[in-house]
């Protein structure tokens, strides 16, 4: 029975036990020239990994590329958690201030009702009043 082909759907290494290795090792190696795909190995019924079939390239990088890398995304990350804070802090204003004209609003809507249908004249606005209370405690 044919083996099924091997295939790489996302950025994470993907995991493969050594008796799965010892019969796709071929394929696996190409899968990383072509692919640069990092494929984990570990023993039968340990998920740690024990080995790893890594890409050359990725293998021949230097303590310095990976320093400097590392510190490209260090400055990439905090650039967007900038952005990201500045989003939500101008996302948290445009709410308050919805949240104002909305309150306001509704309190003139409230004012307009009690002038029409005065408090104890009909008991479903009453129902009405009492649950709009309610939410404005919350």
């Amino acid at each position: 029975m044919a083996a099924p082909a091997l295939t790489h759907h996302s950025g994470r290494p993907r995991s493969v036990p050594l008796r799965e290795l010892r019969t796709r090792l071929t394929q696996l190696i190409a899968m990383a020239e072509l692919t640069d795909t990092v494929t984990l190995v570990t023993r039968d019924g340990d998920p740690r990994p024990v080995a790893a079939i890594v890409p050359a390239a990725a293998a021949a990088r230097t303590a310095a590329q990976a320093r400097a890398d590392g510190e490209r995304l260090a400055a990439v990350t905090a650039g967007w958690a900038r952005r990201l804070e500045e989003a939500h802090r101008q996302g948290a204003r445009r709410h308050a201030a919805e949240l104002r004209a909305v309150t306001a609003a509704l309190a003139e809507a409230w004012a307009e009702l009690d002038r029409r249908v005065p408090p104890g004249s009909d008991r479903a606005v009453d129902r009405l009043r009492a649950v709009h209370a309610d939410l404005l405690r919350d």
